[in-house]
Parts: structure tokens; C-alpha cells; sequence
């Protein structure tokens, strides 16, 4: 069903806007726009007709859990060396066939070297040392096929890059959930540098959900804040670091978890307050959630029945979410844990020197 005016309210509540960067001259594109028609010359009904089903079915992927896509820059490889050491990482020596944009296998590591060497040759006119290529990871959720996986991210790859850079792409089937290594050429045709930013990545997730999409598997790419989840905020270096302290592998905490842990501890014994971004998130979510209701309003009085059972779903999604938890959040909720702790220790114990802080940690034990 079509949300009227609320269409464009909807839609901003489940996709990001971003602010556009110029990278050329604007009024260039601006006469661009005008003679052809497009940008904000377009004809708004064809962009109307677009939007009106996507957002009911982005509302319908949201509400009942469908699949979000992952897609992070794991890194950019500077110098024929580096690449070529990240090239035998995604081949795992040669284990692994590593396919190109044409879709040719390159089996062996010295193709792959060979490679890294032609990347990395044009670039050596540039002073310092440049980036030769940009690699990226792109993930589904486990029980994914992942021969389906594979093809979406080289269709993705395609609408999103083109034939102006070269890549390299290797499926990773060694963890639960399938994921597509793609390293893209930095240094483009036209000598333009691929060097994806935000608004980019989330083109390629939104190009990736829709080529998993028309194979029949259920994906989306919306914001965290859509789900009703605060945000990661977590470097691919901290995300790997934590894994090797839950697996036992190392033991020394990170410094990033250490001071969340001081701050939090601060907030709970009344001397600090929350960090700023937390209410502004839960300010967001408010805002998200009364569109969704004006939405679940609008589809309950549908004379359709899956329009009603949309509206269903949706009442049921925000009752499972009636607030939103960021990483401050917890480290707090814990922290009050601690302090209550301790203050019944005290209670228990009166003998207990009562000038200590009530939750401070005691002092660490020092070895002669």
C-alpha cells in the first residue's frame, strides 16, 4: 500500500542520508542534471513509484529479522610486498583459488605476486608510499549457501565498480558464516583512486542485499539504529582482538575496555555523566519508533490482510524494543552491579575501611 505523505518520513527512518561530498566542479553536474533530466531535475513520479514499494518491503525485512549484510574495508595494502602478503592470506597459500573480475582462477602464489607487482608498478611516480589496493570482506549470516554468497558480491562488484578498477575476490567457507574476500586495484583506468567512505560501503551493502535478494535469499541493509541496536563503534583490529581474549588466547584486556570500564564506573558512583551520543540515540530511536507506529496505524486500517499483518508485525517488533541499548549502557549496568556489590559488602563487613570510595576497585598487589 502507498503511505501518502508519509512515505518520505518512513523511508528516512530505516536509510541513512549522507552529506555530499564535491569531488569536482558542481555546477559541472549541476548542467549535467539539467540537460538530462536526472539529480533534482528528475521526474519525481518514477522516483514516487520506486520508493512506494521499497519501503513497505524494507519495513517487512526490518520488522520480521531478515539477514543484514556485512561489508567493512579490512585494510589498504601499501607496496607490492603488503599486497602480496594479503593475496597468500585470502588464497591460503594457494589452497584457495583467487578469481578476477573476468572470473579467470589464479591458483598458484606467483600469479598472485605477479599481480601485486602490476598493481603496484604504475604507482611508483607518486611520492611516499601509496596504497595499492583496498581490501574488502563481504559476510552473511551462517547457513547462507555459500556459492550464492560468491555471486551476489561479484554482481555487487560490478554495479559498484565497473570496469575501472580491477579486483580480486576469494570465498572463505572456514567459519560459520560465509564471507567473500574482494581486493580492489586502488589505482583505476581513468586514474581515478578507489578509496570507498562511508556512503560508499553502504551503496555496496545495498547493492549486495539485492543481488542476494534476486537469488531467492532473504537480506536487507539498513542502519543500526533501524533494528533498534546501538552503534558498534568497534575497529576490525579491536572486533579480532576481543575474539582472542573470549577464546582464551590471550588474557590482557584492551585499552578501549578498559577505559569504557572507568568511565562507566565514574557515571555509577554520581561523578560523571553519560557520554552525549547515548541520548542522542535514544532520542533517535524515540523518533524512529513514533514513525514506525504512524506506520503500523496506517497499514492496520488496510482493507488488505498482509498489509494488516505487516501492521501486526511491526507493533510487535517496537514491543520487543521499547528502548534501545548502547555499549556505554551496559558497561553502566554492570558498573551498578559492582557498586551495589560492594555496598553491601560494607554493610556486611562494618569493619571495613569506611574512607574507600564505595566501588572503587582495591589496589593491584605489588611482587618484591
Amino acid at each position: 500500500m502507498s503511505f501518502g505523505g508519509r512515505e518520505d518520513e518512513l523511508w528516512e527512518a530505516m536509510k541513512p542520508s549522507f552529506k555530499p561530498r564535491l569531488v569536482s566542479d558542481p555546477n559541472l553536474k549541476y548542467a549535467r542534471h539539467l540537460v538530462n533530466g536526472s539529480g533534482p531535475f528528475a521526474s519525481r513520479s518514477l522516483a514516487t513509484s520506486r520508493t512506494q514499494g521499497d519501503a513497505r518491503a524494507t519495513l517487512a525485512r526490518v520488522v520480521r529479522r531478515a539477514p543484514e549484510v556485512l561489508v567493512k574495508v579490512t585494510g589498504r595494502k601499501k607496496g607490492a610486498k603488503h599486497l602480496a602478503a594479503h593475496l597468500d592470506y585470502i588464497g591460503r597459500h594457494g589452497d584457495i583459488p583467487l578469481e578476477t573480475r573476468d572470473g579467470e582462477q589464479i591458483a598458484t602464489k606467483e600469479e598472485a605476486h605477479r599481480i601485486a607487482d602490476e598493481w603496484s608498478d604504475p604507482l611508483y611516480w607518486r611520492q611516499g608510499t601509496t596504497v595499492s589496493a583496498v581490501a574488502m570482506v563481504f559476510s552473511m549470516p551462517a547457513g547462507t549457501d555459500p556459492e550464492t554468497v560468491k555471486q551476489s558480491v561479484r554482481e555487487a562488484a560490478e554495479k559498484m565498480i565497473g570496469d575501472n578498477h580491477d579486483y580480486l575476490m576469494s570465498l572463505h567457507t572456514d567459519t560459520p558464516r560465509p564471507h567473500v574476500h574482494l581486493t580492489v586495484q586502488a589505482e583505476g583506468v581513468d586514474r581515478k583512486r578507489f578509496d570507498p567512505r562511508r556512503e560508499d560501503l553502504f551503496r555496496f551493502r545495498e547493492a549486495f542485499a539485492e543481488a542476494l535478494r534476486s537469488r531467492g535469499i532473504e537480506a536487507e541493509a539498513t542502519p543500526r539504529y533501524t533494528r533498534g541496536q546501538g552503534r558498534a563503534g568497534t575497529s576490525m583490529a579491536l572486533t579480532q582482538l576481543r575474539a582472542r581474549i573470549r577464546s582464551g588466547a590471550s588474557s590482557q584486556p584492551t585499552e578501549a575496555d578498559l577505559r569504557q570500564a572507568r568511565e562507566a564506573m565514574q557515571v555509577a558512583l554520581g561523578r560523571a555523566e553519560q557520554p552525549v551520543f547515548v541520548s542522542k540515540t535514544r532520542a533517535r530511536w524515540q523518533d524512529t519508533m513514533r514513525r514506525y507506529e504512524a506506520a503500523a496505524e496506517r497499514l492496520g486500517r488496510s482493507p488488505e490482510h498482509d498489509d494488516r499483518d505487516l501492521a501486526r508485525d511491526v507493533r510487535q517488533f517496537l514491543q520487543e524494543r521499547a528502548s534501545i541499548e548502547t555499549i556505554p549502557d551496559r558497561m553502566l549496568r554492570e558498573a551498578e552491579a559492582r557498586v551495589r556489590e560492594a555496598q553491601e559488602r560494607t554493610r556486611s563487613d562494618p569493619a571495613q575501611d569506611r574512607s574507600v570510595p564505595r566501588g572503587t576497585p582495591p589496589p593491584p598487589t605489588r611482587r618484591r
